[in-house]
């Protein structure tokens, strides 16, 4: 029976490439998922441009459900999505909610890319 010849490690095997960047952290990786994630959804994306664009720089949560001609549970919770990632904040007025962008949100997200 033959034998096989035993190897040799590599004297110096830290040589063979330069050490890998850092990265981004943990932390800071989870949160611009939240945010890549939030965006995911077409219905919030929709909500997004209808916030956007509506008159005032805010919108009524009554004023969201029939152009995603979705129920208002639905609606609430894409918002809070979005709110929680950042991108929209609510306001209380009465029984009713209104959203508008956080400002600089928008600008803030595209970034995100490059920081990759």
């Amino acid at each position: 029976m033959t034998s096989l010849p035993l190897l040799e490690p590599a004297a110096d095997t830290a040589a063979c490439c330069p050490p890998a960047a850092p990265g981004i952290g943990a932390a800071e990786a989870q949160d611009t998922a939240a945010v890549f994630k939030a965006l995911a959804d077409p219905n919030r994306l929709r909500l997004l441009s209808i916030v956007k664009g509506a008159e005032g720089g805010e919108s009524c949560v009554c004023d969201l459900t029939e152009p995603l001609d979705l129920g208002q549970p639905t609606v609430s919770h894409h918002l809070k999505i979005l709110v929680d990632a950042g991108l929209l904040r609510r306001e209380k007025r009465g029984t009713w909610a209104y959203y508008s962008l956080v400002p600089g949100a928008l600008e803030r997200t595209a970034g995100l890319l490059e920081t990759l």
